[in-house]
């Protein structure tokens, strides 16, 4: 039972209001419904890395699943939805598939996202048109817990970027200090987008969707505390030592 107002609420006010907003979310691109051998992979996933994972929204993508060839019998999405769960992620729907998956999606009583192939997957085979120039600057750290954002262009950070601290560009991303939080470039799907750093101590680094966490950057101890840069090569990111 939902909890009585007080008497002397105002009840002008709204209690509540949806607003719009950008969060970062991980994509399981599933291939295969084998649960057995979801599990298992999965579980090696969250061993490398528990903290990532946990509690992390995660979208289910179903475009490069092959379907099996005994028909959709037996697909239990509320059961993946309960792996994910058990695994300490928190799914928070599914898109693309085919109509028959659809439909048992629906039947599951689970969202469905929006398809976002309208918007984006018309461009993969080519770069996206490029964005007005405009650079987002900070004069400041960022802390813990902050994120920023520049939308339509570069992000550049006058100073580190702290552990729990998120940074996102739809283009590079520049940090004249430390880098020991996330920092996302080219979230609009722009491969041609770099990030440059002082220092390379990140929670995760990111080039259109393409991802290494901190346990998979492995830099060599002599290449500590030097600058560097990441990009991507074939589809993988790639860090070098930053060109003067």
């Amino acid at each position: 039972m939902l909890l009585r107002s007080p008497r002397f609420a105002d009840e002008n006010i709204p209690p509540f209001e949806l607003k719009g907003s950008l969060f970062t979310l991980t994509v399981l691109h599933l291939f295969q419904l084998d649960r057995a051998a979801i599990e298992r992979h999965l579980t090696e996933k969250v061993k490398q890395a528990p903290s990532f994972f946990n509690n992390t929204p995660v979208v289910i993508d179903l475009e490069g699943l092959v379907e099996p060839p005994n028909g959709l019998d037996g697909v239990d999405f509320n059961g993946l939805y309960a792996l994910l769960r058990g695994h300490g992620m928190a799914p928070v729907g599914i898109r693309h598939g085919s109509p028959e998956l659809q439909a048992a999606i629906r039947q599951a009583g689970l969202p469905i996202l929006p398809d976002s192939r309208s918007a984006g997957a018309a461009k993969k085979t080519e770069r996206p048109e490029p964005a007005p120039a405009r650079s987002r600057i900070v004069n400041h750290p960022v802390r813990s817990g902050q994120q920023i954002y520049a939308p339509d262009g570069d992000l550049i950070i006058l100073g580190a970027v702290s552990a729990g601290a998120e940074v996102i560009a739809d283009g590079n991303i520049h940090i004249y200090g430390v880098l020991r939080g996330r920092a996302l470039a080219g979230v609009k799907g722009d491969v041609e987008t770099w990030i440059f750093c002082q220092s390379l101590e990140a929670e995760l680094i990111s080039i259109a969707g393409r991802y290494r966490i901190s346990e998979q950057i492995n830099l060599d101890p002599a290449d500590r505390g030097k600058p560097m840069q990441i990009h991507l090569m074939d589809d993988r990111l790639v860090i070098d030592h930053l060109i003067r």
